[in-house]
C-alpha cells in the first residue's frame, strides 16, 4: 500500500510539473484597459501576434475600458496567476490612476508581477503653426511675464499630457490655465484651430501635424533629441533636467505568476518588440524599444509612483 500511494504521489508530481511545462496550453488573454484604437492596443495586438507566432497559442486581446485604465487593472489582479491573463496598460494605471481614484480595488506596487516596460515614448511641447511663439523661449517669456493667460489643452483631467504641462509649471515656477478635452482628438482639433495656445502631446499623436507643417514643436521631453524630430531641443538642454518624462507601454500580471512562465513571457515579449518586421515601425511611430527586465520595470515602477504622486499633490490634481 505504502509503495502504491508512493507511486501515485510521483505520478501527480510528474503530472503536475507536466502541466507547468505545458504553458501556454489554452488562449492567453491581453488585457487592454482601455479601448480600441490607441497606443497601448496597437502594443498590444503587435506584440500578441509575435508571441502567437513564437509560443505556439492564441493571444486575444481584450479591450476593458473605463475610469482611466483602472477598472481593468482591478480585473487583471482578480485573475488567476496562471499566465492567462496579461495587463498590458500605460502609465496611467500604475503611476497615475490610483493617486486620483479612491478604491482602484488593487495595489500598483503590490498587487502585480511586473513583466516589462515594452516601449516609451516623449511628450512634445507644441504650439499652432500660427502661433506668435517662434522658440521656447518666447513661450517661456511670455508665461513668465503673463501668469494664468496661456492655455494648455490635454486630453482630460490627470492624463500623460494634463500631467506633463503641470511638472513643467512646477520646474519653471510658471502657471498658465489647463483646458482639459474628454480624449484627444477635441484637444487636438482645438490646438489646430487655434482655440488654445499649446499642449504636451506623445510625440506619436504630434507627428503627423508636425510634419504637415500644421503645429510647431517647441521641446521635446525625453533624453535626448528624437531621431524624428532632430531639430527639436530637449527640456533638459533648455535647462530643465527634470521635465524629461516618457509615456509608456507596459506588460503584468497577477502577483504570484510563476517564474518560468514571468521568463517566458519576458523573452516572448522583447523577441517581438526587436523583430526585424517590428521594430522599425515603432521606431518610425516615435516609440522607442525598451524590454527591461522584472527588476528594472519593477524599480521604475516604483520610482514613477512617487513622482507623479508628487506633481498630482503639489498641483491639488483632481480626477474632475
Amino acid at each position: 500500500m505504502r509503495q502504491l500511494i508512493a507511486t501515485f504521489a510521483l505520478g501527480l508530481a510528474a503530472a503536475s510539473g507536466a502541466f507547468a511545462q505545458a504553458w501556454p496550453a489554452k488562449p492567453v488573454t491581453l488585457l487592454v484597459p482601455f479601448p480600441p484604437g490607441g497606443s497601448t492596443d496597437m502594443i498590444a495586438r503587435t506584440v500578441g501576434a509575435k508571441l502567437q507566432e513564437k509560443l505556439g497559442t492564441t493571444f486575444v486581446v481584450d479591450n476593458k475600458g473605463g475610469a482611466g485604465g483602472t477598472l481593468g487593472a482591478a480585473q487583471v489582479k482578480r485573475s488567476p496567476a496562471d499566465g492567462y491573463t496579461i495587463l498590458v496598460s500605460s502609465l496611467g494605471p500604475f503611476v497615475i490612476g490610483p493617486h486620483l481614484i479612491k478604491n482602484t480595488g488593487y495595489d500598483p506596487l503590490t498587487d502585480f508581477d511586473y513583466i516589462t516596460v515594452a516601449v516609451q515614448a516623449p511628450n512634445v511641447l507644441t504650439v499652432p503653426a500660427s502661433s506668435p511663439h517662434k522658440t521656447f523661449a518666447d513661450l517661456l517669456k511670455f508665461i513668465k511675464a503673463n501668469p494664468e493667460k496661456m492655455t494648455f489643452a490635454s486630453a482630460g483631467n490627470g492624463t500623460s499630457d494634463h500631467l506633463t504641462a503641470e511638472l513643467f509649471w512646477q520646474e519653471t515656477g510658471t502657471k498658465a490655465v489647463h483646458v482639459p478635452y474628454k480624449g484627444g482628438a477635441p484637444a487636438m482639433s482645438d490646438l489646430l484651430g487655434g482655440q488654445v495656445d499649446a499642449t504636451f502631446m506623445n510625440i506619436n499623436t504630434g507627428l503627423p501635424n508636425i510634419k504637415a507643417g500644421k503645429l510647431r514643436p517647441l521641446a521635446i521631453t525625453s533624453a535626448k533629441r528624437s531621431p524624428l524630430l532632430p531639430d527639436v531641443p530637449t527640456m533638459d538642454e533648455l535647462g530643465f533636467k527634470g521635465v524629461t518624462v516618457y509615456s509608456w507601454q507596459a506588460f503584468a500580471a497577477p502577483k504570484g505568476l510563476p517564474a518560468d512562465i514571468k521568463a517566458k513571457l519576458h523573452e516572448g515579449i522583447v523577441a517581438a518588440l526587436n523583430d526585424p518586421a517590428v521594430k522599425p515601425k515603432l521606431l518610425e511611430l516615435g516609440f522607442e524599444i525598451v524590454g527591461n527586465t522584472p527588476e528594472q520595470f519593477t524599480t521604475f515602477q516604483a520610482t514613477e509612483f512617487a513622482r507623479w504622486k508628487k506633481v498630482i499633490e503639489t498641483g491639488k490634481i483632481t480626477a474632475d
